[in-house]
């Protein structure tokens, strides 16, 4: 099943909002320190107004000191949804008590409950435990420090080099495979789990960017390094070799391949059945060909409509290799050196697969 993207966005704007250097999550690490508990909610409306109960009203500028001594009395304090305005103090939440809970102490039960019956996020500041947990929907995330965070993700920026460099291997494999019409449905099936598996662990590390907010910023350039293009690339095989007889069926497609899971991702075969691929005997060394977008796109300078009526026109990589130069200027906006721009850099980049390949 895909996950609820609404749902992870809406944590992802919360861990953001909580990232070490924002004003909210020194106020947070100010009453840890302090050793008090507090019950945050960020944002409000009538659903939070009408379960509040005494308190006052503030509307004051948020600042993490006034949160750290707000704190300090009994009651919930809220802020907009932005945290840049503390709206009220003091407050007595009273939510719908027949709200289903899994927690045991009181204010994380209502942190939970309220979380859900409004919808905005809520953070519970334990005293006992000394944690920070967030409440968002239905789902309960608890606040780590930088340091372990940091750990972690420095394992996954290890993991993700690995992976790409063994991405960056079978897809200059199926280039040179491609300029030879020699692709199998396993080689394409490979560079589309190898894809996959590095946009899965890649937002995993954005993930820990954004938990880590200003302590994450070299390791966000290191990210952008390693996977800038890979989103395209993704969409270029897709379009080279899925059935794109339907109108939906790229997006059905990216859709698809996001919502595989750990065993269907290991199964070739499952991801050449996603892309409508051809298999004889479930056999996946069966010969398929591509329609030449992959390859046209790293040629400079060639706008993407010129790519689309190239391969419409021609209908195939192969055909486009062979193709010269007069007839390249046959298709509506090549004229002769936008069509000896085309025929170079594909030799070019015959060439060098070939060479790469082989050398």
């Amino acid at each position: 099943m895909a996950p609820d993207r609404s749902a992870d966005d809406l944590l992802r704007t919360t861990l953001a909002a909580v990232a070490p250097g924002t004003e909210l999550r020194d106020g947070l690490e100010r009453i840890l320190r302090g050793r008090t508990g507090a019950l945050i909610v960020l944002g409000f409306d009538k659903t939070i107004e009408s379960m509040s109960s005494g308190g006052f009203v503030l509307d004051v500028e948020f600042s993490s000191t006034r949160l750290r001594e707000l704190a300090k009395m009994d009651g919930a304090v809220v802020v907009d949804r932005a945290a840049s305005r503390i709206l009220r103090a003091a407050v007595q939440l009273l939510p719908d008590p027949t709200i289903s809970t899994t927690e045991s102490g009181t204010r994380h039960r209502t942190a939970e409950r309220v979380a859900k019956q409004s919808g905005f996020p809520v953070v519970s500041v334990s005293q006992s435990m000394q944690i920070i947990a967030l409440y968002v929907g239905g789902s309960r995330y608890v606040l780590e420090g930088s340091d372990v965070i940091q750990s972690r993700a420095n394992q996954a920026l290890a993991t993700l080099e690995r992976y790409k460099a063994r991405l960056d291997e079978v897809s200059g494999t199926l280039s040179a495979l491609e300029i030879e019409d020699l692709v199998t449905v396993r080689d394409v099936a490979a560079v589309v789990q190898r894809l996959e598996m590095v946009r899965r662990i890649s937002e995993e590390i954005a993930g820990y960017v954004v938990e880590l907010g200003t302590d994450g910023r070299l390791m966000s350039l290191q990210l952008d390094e390693l996977v800038g293009g890979v989103g395209a690339d993704r969409l270029l095989v897709i379009r080279d070799y899925a059935d794109m007889s339907h109108p939906d069926r790229l997006a059905e497609t990216h859709t698809a391949l996001a919502a595989m899971d750990a065993n269907e991702l290991l199964d070739l075969a499952h991801i050449a059945r996603l892309l409508g691929l051809s298999l004889h005997d479930d056999s996946i060394d069966g010969a398929v060909a591509p329609r030449g977008f992959r390859l046209l796109s790293k040629v400079p300078r060639l706008p993407w409509t010129i790519v689309d009526r190239l391969v419409h026109q021609f209908g195939g990589l192969q055909k486009l290799l062979a193709a010269g130069v007069d007839e390249l200027m046959t298709v509506e906006g090549v004229g002769e050196q936008r069509a000896r721009s085309v025929r170079e850099g594909l030799s070019r980049l015959a060439e060098t697969s070939i060479l790469e390949r082989y050398v």
